[in-house]
């Protein structure tokens, strides 16, 4: 009875951590540890729910090896429930095998037999309550179990959604985090669907998005996809501008916008000189045009165009 009173108060603060996101590595570790130390039965996980805590923990903790370690008690526990099924099956196997032994001819001794063998019918209700309620302890562990079946068998498909969920739990989670793992596979599976293979494409677009989900510059972005503002089947679709930090937008424009400044210098007619020598075609017959492009106190930039060979370049 104590155990189980232990497991009940450990149960408490594991909820506590769950729901309020406030959690340290060590108390996770230590209430973890104690669980591991404990005689647990299915009578406990059973009663206390604790199956249940410790996956929603799982869940929702920003540590890798808190995580790590709560997975691992979780297998522990699924693999001490599941065998207590098994037993039911056989007894319904034999149940069904009995038949052949009460075809013998009618005496005292069997119908005595026969009322000996109605009093046990209890005990396999009781048999039957319990297995039933372990079917519902092991679906509870079901979550637990990653990767899903479908990803175990392709060795390219099951690594791109362990990147991405490393990923997705790169630092810590905000509040409101979904379910990392179910995210990863989401996001995995609309990259597989969409380029129908796991091509050079479907490689390359998962390691985009583990590269913009790791930016420390572009924490928005995992914020937003973690708490469902981003959904996964839409971040799964971004274009690699779409998911860039505002920094490198801004970058980008700057770069377009000269860009197109150079090119509009360059097909306009400058001054013609000889003082520029052509680092393509080595000639002199080219023309410049200076403009402002930074600040007043700053040097014009010079920007140069080759009339022989079509080559432009600028310097300050």
């Amino acid at each position: 009875m104590a155990t189980i009173e232990k497991v009940k108060e450990i149960a408490e603060k594991v909820d506590a951590i769950s729901q309020n996101g406030l959690e340290s590595r060590e108390d996770c570790m230590n209430l973890l540890e104690s669980l591991s130390k404990l005689p647990i039965t299915v009578d406990i996980i059973t009663k206390t729910q604790i199956g249940v805590k410790i996956n929603n923990l799982r869940k929702k903790v920003s540590d890798e090896t808190v995580a790590k370690r709560a997975k691992n008690l979780i297998k522990e526990w699924k693999s001490l429930v599941s065998p207590s099924i098994e037993p039911s099956s056989s007894s319904s196997a034999s149940k069904r095998e009995k038949p052949q032994d009460e075809e013998a001819p009618a005496s005292k001794k069997s119908r005595k037999e026969s009322v000996d063998e109605k009093k046990p019918e209890p005990v396999k209700k009781q048999q039957s309550t319990d297995s039933a309620k372990n079917v519902s302890v092991v679906a509870d562990f079901e979550s637990a179990t990653f990767p899903p079946r479908h990803l175990q068998d392709d060795e390219i498909r099951l690594k791109s959604a362990q990147l991405l969920l490393s990923a997705l739990r790169n630092g810590e989670l905000p509040q409101g985090t979904l379910d990392p793992e179910d995210l990863a596979v989401n996001i995995e599976e609309k990259l597989y669907t969409f380029h129908r293979d796991t091509n050079q494409k479907y490689s390359a677009a998962v390691r985009s998005r583990v590269f913009n989900l790791r930016d420390k510059k572009n924490g928005a972005l995992r914020e937003n996809v973690l708490t469902g503002v981003v959904k996964a089947e839409k971040f799964a679709m971004m274009t690699s501008e779409e998911m860039a930090s505002p920094e490198i937008r801004d970058m980008r424009d700057k770069f377009t916008k000269e860009s197109i400044l150079e090119h509009q210098m360059s097909v306009q007619t400058g001054t013609p000189s000889d003082m520029f020598k052509c680092g393509k075609c080595g000639k002199k017959n080219c023309t410049y045009t200076q403009l402002q492009t930074r600040s007043s106190d700053e040097p014009m930039t010079t920007f140069v165009f080759c009339l022989e060979c079509g080559n432009r370049w600028k310097f300050c």
